[in-house]
């Protein structure tokens, strides 16, 4: 007797499971300028390196004679892949099926992802186009979850604190898909084809009145202001390319170190543009990318979050290889000033680092927190606060490089412990800044004087002059002040003496409850 049947039967599922919901559904989602999972999934990973997990789930009809008549496979794909050479799992809605809403075998799937990463350490990559629950009709009754069920939220909690888990919205995502693509280390969405809701437009009309097209809802114009999502891809292929460059920076899992990359950037290279680039003139901007940039390892420097509390601005990067995170001020929003959106922005960025044990180096031009009504309405002080606790509570090494201004309780988040601080000329230091202290100190002798304006400048080139970096210097207050020019070879001996440190913070990181 032969199981050749049975095994022609598997066989026919497997076949029937990659035709998704069918060429014309395929079709049609092409026609949106979408690739389908499948397509998703093999974009994202190594060639040829996806082993697919449970493509026999779904719903199958048999005849009389147990031959399949029809088979819907599960409206999820889940496996195993490798990107750059490393292990990963991913997983992601079938939109061809449902629309992406879950059919009961797609949610189990689903859920089994963050399983995975936690059980095998390694990295999840979640590429979302799909909804939560649907209130259609099923051709099988199931029953409600079961009261000692662990909680849904669990494993994806557990596997953000084990592994990177990065995410992209590719079409439509609402609902639970939604909640789990925002639960990531980093998220991404296409511009062109993906929004992120709550719930949909028909829903929002019904429920509030309001109409509104899915992008007017939750297009990446609303979502990469908010915070929502971290950055924008101008298609799917890049959204891809995005997730493969964020992970390169991290290691597999909390208990290992990020891959050190062999640099071809020399070490001891001096950017000679670096001792012009801040302008004598204390009020004129400059671009603080482009000293990043010119620090860093050629073009190692991978941006995150550029829409959202932009005058932080928070990249990975690599320094002589090592991957670090790096935190610079953007002088030209509001001249670099903290506010809520920035603050969160930032403690999100060093609790990043703090998990996966990457050194942070920090460009300082802050001039404090924002102020002014709208900063009061916002929380700013209790966003700042919880920033600078933050930072206070890391253990990864940090270097910090005071370009400019370092005013204020905002300051005190750009100083981790134990900071290694170097200064250019250029760094202005104090309490607060100068134009501020001179208005609150002495608005009484400036408003007696015959030429107010004229005495205001003469005292806020006094107190400016106090300000300077050499004072700090003569007393230690800096480890080194530096010539400009000096910063990337500063940098990069402090990466190889902090090197040792490194395995000393492997495993999960923790943190106390903040404000």
């Amino acid at each position: 007797m032969s199981w050749k049947d049975e095994v022609d039967q598997i066989a026919e599922r497997r076949r029937l499971a990659v035709l998704q919901g069918g060429e014309a559904a395929i079709a049609k989602h092409h026609d949106k300028g979408k690739l389908t999972v499948r397509e998703r999934i093999d974009a994202v990973l190594d060639p040829d390196t996806f082993d697919e997990i449970g493509r026999g789930a779904g719903e199958a009809e048999v005849d009389e004679n147990g031959n399949i008549v029809e088979f819907s496979p599960a409206n999820f794909v889940l496996g195993f892949g490798k990107i750059d050479g490393r292990r990963v799992v991913v997983g992601g809605e079938d939109f061809t099926l449902k629309g992406g809403s879950p059919t009961e075998a797609g949610l189990r799937k689903s859920v089994y992802a963050e399983d995975l990463a936690v059980k095998y350490r390694l990295p999840l990559v979640r590429l979302h186009e799909g909804a939560g629950g649907s209130v259609g009709k099923s051709k099988h009754a199931s029953l409600p979850s079961a009261v000692f069920n662990a909680p849904r939220f669990r494993s994806v909690a557990q596997a953000m604190a084990t592994a990177p888990v990065a995410s992209a919205a590719l079409g439509a995502v609402a609902g639970l898909p939604a909640a789990r693509l925002v639960s990531s280390h980093f998220s991404v969405m296409s511009n062109s084809t993906a929004q992120i809701m709550i719930a949909g437009p028909a829903v929002v009309e019904r429920a509030m009145g309001e109409k509104l097209t899915k992008d007017e809802l939750g297009g990446a114009g609303v979502h990469t202001k908010n915070g929502t999502v971290d950055n924008a891809a101008a298609d799917e292929p890049e959204a891809m390319e995005q997730i493969r460059a964020f992970l390169s920076y991290l290691p597999s899992n909390v208990y290992e170190l990020a891959p050190v990359s062999l640099c071809n950037d020399p070490v001891d290279r001096r950017e000679e543009r670096l001792l012009e680039i801040i302008p004598k003139e204390r009020r004129r901007a400059y671009d603080m990318r482009r000293i990043i940039k010119s620090v860093m390892d050629e073009g190692s420097v991978f941006e995150m979050g550029r829409g959202y509390g932009k005058s932080q601005i928070m990249c990975l990067a690599r320094m002589n290889g090592q991957p670090v995170g790096v935190w610079g001020n953007d002088p030209k929003v509001l001249a670099g000033a903290m506010t809520a959106d920035g603050a969160n922005k930032a403690r999100r960025f060093m609790e990043l680092c703090e998990v996966f044990h990457l050194p942070i180096i920090c460009f300082v031009d802050e001039p404090g927190f924002m102020i002014g009504s709208q900063s009061e309405r916002e929380a700013t002080i209790r966003h700042g606060a919880n920033a600078a606790l933050t930072s206070a509570l890391l253990n990864v090494p940090w270097a910090s490089v005071m370009v400019r201004k370092s005013f204020g309780v905002a300051q005190v988040a750009h100083y981790g412990p134990d900071a290694y601080v170097l200064a250019w000329p250029s760094a202005e230091t104090g309490p607060l800044p100068v134009e501020g202290g001179v208005a609150v100190a002495f608005h009484r002798e400036i408003a007696a004087a015959e030429d107010p304006d004229a005495k205001r400048r003469e005292l806020e080139e006094m107190l400016a002059a106090r300000q300077s970096p050499f004072p700090r210097a003569e007393a230690l207050a800096v480890h080194e002040l530096i010539d400009p020019r000096e910063t990337r070879p500063m940098l990069a001996r402090w990466i190889d003496r902090v090197q040792p440190l490194l395995p000393l913070l492997l495993g999960p990181a923790s943190f106390a409850i903040r404000p």
